[in-house]
């Protein structure tokens, strides 16, 4: 398997060249990192005639290598290119797929230039600007009813890669005991999420929500739908890192968009430019997009996968309260 290492420069040129992604006649002039990813090995690639992203995934979290994951989830990720590559209202936000090592594990993609991403909304007083918003949600909206199936079936199933997400979005939260002290990232978080790890009704209704994550779905999601998969760029918002899509239920993607609006304290007329422009948001159902609401905030705040959130105890609290109200009816 051929690795991917920003400084063996000519070993990726060779194999630059090999996949015909880079002629005879280019030389690579820069490798960079292309923002803070966490689950693979993402390289700007630099030319003397052009830039272009690659991207390979490894049997582990890039960021984490104690944490295993999918060793082909950048292939999946490909599938996923190539499947909305004919659609202009989605692929218009999302970088063109230029290329597909399935042997490497490795696939090319457009260079949206540079830009960042949405994780900003993590510092205090960062509101959402409620165009950028629209976009985003036009797009998921977009996504999820140009590609809907009439029959379920196996294609994008990424039961790997769900599986993984259900331990930490279902499951590892809602341990009493998962060896992940929380006051070494507040001190009293402990104290107040094992409350709800004790809660019998509340984790009886998010055993129930992960099974809906895991069932199979007619609606394509993006999978991992929150501020760090949207960047802001010189053209416009665009969505990125759709290695966790799959067909399922729509109310998880929308779920996880509106938790982190929640999350990053957004104004409540925010929440309305979602409904406006989600279609058929009145379709929906309530008390499960509710459901994945709250437990995406749950698993945010006393989960493992934290956000560099600079909120005091007593809010975190507030919010914990909130999302068992909307999980726990």
């Amino acid at each position: 398997m051929f690795i991917v290492n920003a400084k063996a420069p000519d070993d990726l040129t060779a194999y630059l060249q090999q996949q015909q992604w880079i002629s005879k006649e280019e030389e690579i002039v820069a490798l960079t990192v292309p923002g803070e990813g966490n689950m693979n090995c993402v390289l700007r690639i630099q030319t003397n005639s052009r830039s272009f992203i690659i991207k390979q995934s490894r049997g582990y979290v890039e960021k984490y290598p104690q944490i295993a994951a999918p060793a082909t989830r950048v292939v999946t990720e490909g599938a996923f290119y190539q499947k909305i590559a004919s659609d202009t209202n989605v692929q218009d936000f999302m970088p063109k797929l230029l290329g597909v090592d399935v042997l490497n594990n490795i696939i090319a993609l457009e260079d949206l230039g540079v830009a960042n991403d949405y994780t900003v909304l993590y510092e205090p007083n960062s509101p959402m600007n409620s165009d950028a918003l629209q976009q985003l949600v036009q797009y998921i909206s977009a996504l999820h009813h140009n590609f809907q199936k009439t029959v379920v079936d196996e294609e994008l199933a990424n039961t790997d890669m769900r599986t993984l997400n259900y331990e930490h979005i279902f499951e590892f939260p809602f341990r009493v005991e998962n060896g992940f002290d929380l006051d070494t990232v507040q001190e009293g978080l402990q104290k107040v999420a094992l409350t709800y790890k004790q809660d019998t009704a509340l984790k009886r209704e998010v055993e129930r929500l992960g099974a809906l994550y895991l069932s199979k779905g007619k609606y394509l999601l993006h999978g991992d739908y929150y501020p760090g998969s949207w960047l802001k760029t010189a053209d416009g918002c665009k969505v990125i890192d759709p290695e966790f899509c799959f067909y399922g239920l729509r109310e998880f993607d929308l779920g996880v968009l509106l938790a982190h609006l929640y999350l990053t304290q957004q104004k409540p007329a925010l929440i309305e430019v979602v409904k406006e422009n989600y279609a058929l948001y009145g379709e929906l159902n309530t008390t499960i997009l509710n459901g994945f609401i709250g437990t995406e905030i749950m698993r945010r705040l006393i989960g493992i996968a934290q956000l560099p959130l600079k909120m005091d105890l007593s809010t975190k609290a507030n919010l914990l309260a909130f999302a068992r109200k909307l999980i726990v009816k």
